[in-house]
């Protein structure tokens, strides 16, 4: 039996007794099974998954099952569950077991959601390939010689495999909505402040954000509105209520001219961009070219300051209290040492020495001082375009997933795949990859539409308009 790829069409199903949750489940182990060459799971909660489905059933059966009950989560590796191992795909927390849940995993156990399994991702998530795990890459489900993009890979390779319904990420610089265009899935990052991230291991603190990638909009729009929301654990999330119910309505779209002349940028990915925008005009819609001066200092602006607070956040990795501990250590120095040199791989320990060296005395104005003068310019910028208009829209990505290995030993190549989503983190603003577009050599590929803060009902239902 096939089953369906959203959450309100599996409920119902599920409530006429087409097929009980369990069975459900267990079609996604066989999925996950026949997938195992992708390496999209670190590990399987195979038994937990299905005795959690037995439970919900019986919620289900007495008409007291939340409203997420039959939502199938992946998710990861660098998410906190309780009792479950988490790494962020690095040796250094290699059989590290998790003492507390993150916020978002109770706030989806409230609701009956249940948990299938931990998914690779690059370490520390760090990278836009996936190939940057410990535990090596993520393959696309689309073709297997090609990365899923990253760092969130596994998360959307696992919705793309059918292995699960709906799975978290996080995005940092584009970790969610890269891989989502990569594999043709939607991929959602709320705005900053929306989501807690308590639980969440963290990378650069003042860009990450957990966010889910889905079949549907419907069922993105069912988690934000189950994990959004103020938490005790996390003093930067906004008091803002989220509405996510917007009215259809001709909006005005800015398109970004820049990124449309960037070098990078594919010939059918161009296009095919180009044709929807006349779809868009043609259907009532204004949009118009924008200027955004700053497109070639985002990935820049965005390294400086994303790695300076990598070198801070990771420094409590030290083979001192928990984690790898290197068996080569002979005093406290060694262990400092050996420990960070033997357990980080080769990216993180890259991020961690430029994070350092851009706030080292006689280097901090020079690099991080400036990056967060050149963000305020990038956010204002993005604020002003805002202002006018209801969406910034631009390409997820310059082009399709690229080959395994393909950029192994360049690693500005590999930078500069966040070109046209770190933007919206650096702003601190809502944006969404819409799975629209197939490109000649089979890959698919999304669309990114950009809002205004606390804008995500706006967001979402447009999305949903255009995926229609």
């Amino acid at each position: 039996m096939e089953f369906p790829k959203k959450l309100t069409v599996i409920q119902s199903n599920i409530k006429n007794g087409e097929y009980t949750l369990p069975e459900l489940v267990d079609s996604y182990l066989n999925e996950i099974e026949k997938t195992s060459d992708l390496n999209i799971y670190l590990e399987v909660w195979k038994d937990e998954a299905l005795e959690k489905a037995e439970q919900i059933q019986k919620k289900i059966n007495a008409n007291t099952a939340g409203p997420l009950a039959g939502m199938v989560v992946g998710l990861k590796d660098n998410i906190c569950f309780v009792g479950h191992k988490v790494s962020a795909a690095s040796k250094i927390l290699e059989g590290f077991e998790s003492v507390y849940s993150s916020t978002v995993v109770e706030r989806l156990l409230e609701a009956d959601a249940l948990f299938i399994g931990r998914l690779n991702c690059d370490e520390f998530a760090m990278g836009s390939s996936n190939e940057k795990s410990a535990y090596g890459p993520v393959k696309n489900p689309h073709d297997p010689t090609c990365v899923p993009g990253g760092s969130s890979g596994g998360s959307a390779a696992a919705v793309a495999a059918n292995t699960c319904l709906v799975s978290l990420g996080s995005d940092t610089g584009g970790s969610i909505r890269q891989p989502a265009s990569f594999c043709g899935v939607f991929g959602l990052k709320p705005t900053y402040g929306t989501i807690s991230r308590h639980g969440l291991i963290a990378y650069a603190s003042s860009m990450d954000q957990i966010g889910p990638f889905a079949n549907s909009v419907e069922d993105m729009s069912a988690v934000l509105s189950v994990v959004a929301g103020q938490d005790e654990f996390d003093s930067t999330l906004s008091s803002n209520k989220l509405d996510l119910a917007a009215a259809s309505k001709k909006h005005k779209i800015a398109y970004l001219q820049e990124c449309f002349d960037a070098e990078g940028l594919d010939l059918e990915v161009k296009t095919a961009h180009l044709n929807k925008i006349e779809e868009l005009k043609a259907a009532g819609h204004t949009v118009e070219p924008v200027s955004f001066p700053y497109l070639d200092q985002l990935v820049p602006c965005y390294n400086v300051l994303s790695n300076a607070e990598a070198s801070s956040n990771l420094s409590r990795f030290d083979g001192m209290r928990y984690g790898y501990r290197s068996e080569n250590a002979v005093d406290l120095d060694t262990t400092y040492t050996k420990s960070r040199s033997e357990g980080f791989g080769t990216e993180v320990k890259r991020r961690i020495m430029l994070g350092t060296f851009v706030l080292s005395a006689g280097y901090y104005d020079a690099y991080y001082s400036k990056a967060q003068k050149v963000r305020r310019l990038i956010q204002d910028k993005t604020f002003e375009i805002l202002s006018e208009y209801d969406f910034i829209l631009t390409p997820t990505t310059p082009h399709t997933a690229f080959k395994i290995g393909s950029h192994g030993n360049d690693p500005i190549a590999m930078y500069l795949e966040d070109i046209f989503t770190v933007q919206a983190n650096l702003a601190g603003v809502p944006g969404v990859s819409i799975p629209l577009f197939t490109h000649s050599n089979g890959m698919p590929f999304g669309l990114q539409l950009i809002a205004h803060k606390f804008e995500e009902g706006k967001l979402l239902q447009f999305a949903e308009e255009l995926a229609d």
